[in-house]
């Protein structure tokens, strides 16, 4: 079994890591609204490094089917559970309406994994967002799914519910995947993204990684060139941070000139949208990426 590198001693950040966050008003009228609506965020679930500043600006990435995830990825903060609860069958209704109360032009649902359901989910993506665009049909909506285990019924499923972006993440590069994704197997996720472009060439589709967790650069661009020739239109690169002491190690801080290359090389490969940067997350400022991928990535 491979050796997760772990450390008991949390490290220092480094000065680009470091940052003032806003004042809590604005974030403190968001949490109310997914405390009385009982939603679950990624931006809480995770231990999200931005939320402070999302939540300031109304801007919250929904976490559908619960609170535990039926994976064991060695970067996440989200619990685990092999039989978590049922899914709540009013969850898609109550999105619906802290998105309308939220104001937001642009609405991000993600879920933990949910290899327990015989779809992994996928109708209830699907009744989500149907939910939204009855409720709110001029907002935009972006999903970020597992990989459902390859199963293309239930992407289709979501795809016949029509997202603006589908969005799944790599994560990491594919040598590390048996100690940062063991569940995962980075063909089949690359294989979805492809099959997306089959089932719906006109939807954009998404996805990203976080680095320093023991990647080299050369298979930082060996992923982007593999997203590429999956079709995937756009990337995010981010710097993983761990949540605790029990979770995977930081092997290496990227450096902010590293990240300006990493965005260069996304570009050369023609990417419709490259967002890359210590903080960068999927979600993060994901409608301002979108709108960096332009009209052209727009069904």
């Amino acid at each position: 079994m491979p050796v997760i590198p772990i450390s008991p001693v949390r490290q220092r950040l480094p000065p680009w890591l470091k940052r003032r966050l806003p004042a809590g008003g604005e974030a403190a009228r968001t949490e109310a609204i997914v405390r009385r609506l009982q939603l679950t965020t990624v931006c809480e679930e995770a231990s999200c490094p931005n939320r402070a500043e999302c939540w300031s600006r109304r801007a919250a990435t929904f976490m559908l089917l619960g609170e535990a995830c039926t994976r064991t990825c060695t970067f996440c903060d989200v619990a685990y559970d092999r039989a978590p609860p049922p899914p709540a069958a009013d969850e898609p209704l109550r999105v619906a309406a802290a998105v309308a109360e939220l104001g937001l032009r642009f609405a991000v649902l993600t879920s933990v994994n949910r290899d327990d359901l015989p779809d992994g989910g996928a109708g209830h993506f699907a009744a989500a967002i149907r939910a939204i665009r009855e409720r709110c049909p001029q907002t935009r909506i972006e999903v970020l799914i597992p990989d459902f285990n390859g199963d293309r019924a239930a992407l289709a499923t979501v795809l016949a519910a029509a997202p603006d972006v589908l969005n799944h993440n790599l994560e990491t590069v594919p040598r590390l995947y048996p100690t940062v994704r063991p569940q995962a197997r980075y063909r089949r996720s690359l294989q979805l993204l492809a099959e997306t472009k089959r089932l719906a060439p006109g939807t954009p589709t998404k996805s990203g990684i976080m680095v320093g967790l023991g990647e080299t650069d050369d298979e930082v661009h060996e992923v982007l060139a593999d997203l590429r020739a999956a079709g995937c239109d756009i990337v995010t690169i981010g710097q993983y941070l761990r949540p605790s002491l029990q979770h995977h190690d930081v092997i290496r801080f990227v450096p902010p000139e590293v990240f300006a290359r990493y965005e260069q090389w996304g570009r050369e490969l023609g990417f419709r949208a490259v967002a890359a940067g210590p903080y960068v997350r999927s979600s993060y400022f994901a409608e301002a990426v979108w709108q960096q991928a332009g009209d052209s990535a727009v069904r």
